[in-house]
């Protein structure tokens, strides 16, 4: 589980291609791979294992003017327990 000081990063096996295809970003990992959308995309931008969770939420936040804290963790905790996305400090 993902906490608010945790610093998220992609699984050293995981990474965003953009899928000319599709016209569209995908999470690509040995298993399979997630279309993602833009905002997704953004998310997993920023976790770059020097960002904690909290500072992700909040450029996003005011990037589009709402509170998304919830929304963030939720979703990186899904790719958490997933095993794609992992706290760089463990």
């Amino acid at each position: 589980m993902l906490g608010p000081d945790s610093r998220p990063a992609l699984w050293k096996f995981a990474r965003v291609q953009y899928d000319t295809v599709r016209e569209r970003n995908v999470l690509q990992y040995p298993e399979g791979a997630l279309f993602l959308n833009d905002t997704a995309t953004e998310i997993l931008a920023l976790c770059d294992g020097r960002r904690t969770l909290t500072e992700i939420a909040t450029a996003l936040g005011e990037k589009y003017g709402a509170d998304v804290s919830d929304d963030v963790t939720a979703y990186l905790s899904q790719l958490a327990d997933r095993e794609l996305v992992r706290d760089a400090d463990v």
